[in-house]
């Protein structure tokens, strides 16, 4: 039976815990990695090669060796576009599963929909949620499958890309040394890959060992990122600053490995059961039929976010408060159901039914009623980074292992041997920051690059008011580019690949049609990239993930009012169901309305 909660007193609780983490700087809190902080950027994992800088030509530069990168070089590759560069600033392709190798790391979403071209790579995945070594090797098998390495740039950063207009093609130059030139290019340098710091007093005073877990010091921990014990901490004492979706990974790793491990929490995340197992080989080869990836990834996106089906093939922690939402809905009276604030309270019921079985589940594992009490998160699921895992609460009944809560304060200072938490100095050996990425800053900034378009005008000038594109795709003003991400399409953010499969499919298939037709030029219109922003602005675009009324986090500025700008980040009114089928229509069919070729 489910638990009876009071509605009032539950907000009243989440508004006082929101309350006392709002801070007047916002994005400004952290302190970007540059500087005496630049070490921390370098590439652990693999040496810096020596090449011949590149002062040639090909038909398709994509800047990102991630999964929008390998997709979109993928499909290019199927519609016998085979002359494709990827540039990758890091060793090799992966993206954010080639930096984050700590320990622990894995999808959050399930495998079969997570990790793209499982069909086509002939790849079973080895557990429901893949542990990262795996999905990092699922990369190079697509790299490698579709000859993507024969002509990629790693350990290579683009300075600036620029339309040559005469000539009618894209002008790259790379901190190489490398001046090359592009018919297309495609861009998918993604949200979360800029390592951040927390903007603490006196971290640069700080005398012991520190890194950022999405550059993991295997030689200062031991261990490696295919799970062996990190045995060379057995003797040390280390603090974690953070609590998010990558501290929840290696927290049970580090508590299990330090002689004291301190985990220094400002908010703590809502974490879930996430039920991991292995994949049963007999049973996969039941559903591994023609087209089933294609299929799986589109019941998660109807279960998850509405299109009509009763069939639940992932069964995961995004598609039961899905269902426990539709339940809700579907069980108030008649007359009531299309009422926007009727069906808010009932997503609201739903929600905080979740979030009370998801606190009560931590006084069942957690032995120390104090610990318990402050691992609980007082907000709504969709407010921060949902996250699921077998191990994490158990970590905290490890003997050396203590929570430092800072009451939504955070880390005071830190001083040469550790930090400071409410007066109390905690001494350690080794600090990590498991502080997340840059989300919010400026797009420069992000990227590392300027875009320069037609007549110079600027990516970041031409969106300085809010983005504008047709399908998040195509951009007036920039011919021959083509965007890989979420926005103005589907907006799916529970399981992004499942839009970027999507796009680079759209991408090659325009591709594949300007190269057959010999045409120099891809250009959306003005009037249809106008008449797409009008009608994403046209639907109600509610989205549940990170209103104002949550607690601080990068999902909703940290707490700070929005931007006019930020009105365009939406996705399609009818929602990610029906955009994935309008898409499929619309490239289908063949003339690629709104797009100009010449």
């Amino acid at each position: 039976m489910a638990k009876a909660f009071d509605r009032g007193a539950l907000k009243e609780k989440y508004k006082a815990e929101r309350d006392k983490r709002i801070r007047a700087d916002g994005n400004a809190q952290y302190t970007r990695i540059e500087d005496q902080f630049a070490h921390y950027l370098q590439d652990p994992y693999v040496a810096v090669k020596e090449r011949e800088v590149k002062k040639d030509h090909v038909t398709f530069a994509f800047i990102g060796g991630g999964y929008a990168g390998l997709v979109t070089g993928a499909r290019l590759v199927e519609q016998g576009v085979t002359d494709v560069r990827i540039i990758e600033k890091g060793g090799d392709f992966g993206g954010t599963w080639y930096w984050n190798r700590y320990p622990g790391a894995m999808c959050d979403t399930a495998s079969m929909i997570y990790m793209p071209l499982l069909e086509e790579t002939g790849h079973m995945p080895s557990e429901k949620y893949a542990h990262a070594p795996e999905i990092l090797t699922h990369c190079q098998r697509i790299g490698n499958q579709y000859k993507l390495y024969e002509n990629a740039l790693f350990h290579t950063q683009v300075k600036e890309l620029k339309w040559d207009e005469e000539n009618s093609h894209w002008q790259i130059k790379t901190n190489r040394g490398d001046d090359f030139t592009a018919q297309f290019v495609g861009l998918g340098t993604g949200p979360l890959h800029v390592p951040k710091l927390p903007g603490v007093a006196g971290i640069e005073s700080f005398k012991g060992h520190s890194f950022h877990t999405s550059r993991w010091d295997y030689e200062y921990t031991g261990g490696n990122a295919e799970g062996a014990p990190l045995d060379k901490l057995k003797n040390k004492r280390v603090a974690l600053i953070g609590t998010g979706a990558t501290a929840v990974q290696c927290i049970p790793h580090l508590a299990a490995g330090c002689e004291t491990f301190y985990v220094c929490q400002r908010t703590p995340s809502s974490v879930d059961i996430r039920d991991n197992k292995a994949t049963d080989p007999d049973w996969f080869e039941t559903i591994a039929t023609p087209g089933w990836q294609q299929r799986w990834m589109e019941n998660f996106t109807m279960n998850q976010a509405g299109g009509g089906t009763d069939e639940d093939l992932v069964q995961d922690g995004w598609t039961d408060l899905s269902k426990r939402i539709r339940s809700k809905i579907a069980a108030l009276p008649k007359e009531e159901r299309g009422d926007p604030m009727k069906m808010f309270s009932a997503y609201e019921d739903a929600d905080f039914q979740k979030m009370e079985e998801i606190r009560d589940r931590i006084d069942s594992v957690v032995d120390d009623k104090e610990t318990a009490h402050k691992l609980k998160a007082w907000y709504g699921q969709l407010c921060k980074r949902p996250c699921f895992h077998d191990e994490y609460l158990d970590a905290f009944n490890q003997p050396g292992t203590q929570l430092i809560d800072t009451d939504g304060q955070g880390v005071e200072r830190i001083t040469e041997k550790g930090v400071v938490v409410g007066g109390v100095e905690y001494e350690v050996d080794c600090i990590i920051y498991g502080t997340g990425f840059e989300v919010g800053t400026e797009l420069v900034a992000r990227t590392g690059f300027e875009t320069i378009g037609r007549d110079g005008i600027t990516l970041s000038d031409y969106w300085k008011d809010g983005m504008r594109s047709k399908h998040g795709i195509n951009v007036k003003n920039f011919p021959n580019a083509f965007f890989v991400q979420p926005t103005q399409g589907a907006n799916l953010i529970s399981n992004v690949p499942h839009n970027i499969v999507e796009s680079g499919q759209t991408i090659a298939m325009m591709v594949k049609h300007a190269l057959d037709n010999k045409s120099t030029l891809v250009e959306v219109s003005q009037q249809a990239q106008e008449d797409w922003v009008a009608l994403l602005l046209g639907g109600m675009n509610v989205s549940l993930i990170g209103s104002p009324d949550c607690t601080p986090g990068y999902y909703n500025n940290e707490g700070q009012p929005m931007s006019d700008a930020t009105k365009y980040n939406v996705g399609y009114p009818s929602g990610p169901t029906a955009y994935f089928r309008y898409i499929k229509e619309w490239r289908e069919k063949g003339d690629f309305a709104g797009i100009e070729f010449s």
